[in-house]
């Protein structure tokens, strides 16, 4: 099977949902940016993000308990 790349909502690494911990590991940052993001984007944005958020919490899958963390 191909080691393909797949987007997925963290079960170890979660605040809340896991969403911002799967981008982080999806794009290679550190999670801890993409929180900052949200956060910053739902202060100054007037809560787009948290639609936004809240619409990733809904649509993307959570990790499979089999899928090894790294």
């Amino acid at each position: 099977m191909l080691n393909e790349k797949r987007l997925y909502r963290s079960r170890d690494d979660r605040m809340v949902g896991g969403v911002c911990a799967g981008l982080g590991k999806y794009l290679n940052i550190d999670p801890t940016v993409v929180r900052l993001i949200f956060v910053l984007g739902a202060f100054f944005g007037l809560g787009s993000l948290v639609v936004v958020y809240l619409i990733l919490l809904l649509v993307i899958p959570e990790e499979p308990m089999d899928t090894p963390s790294s």
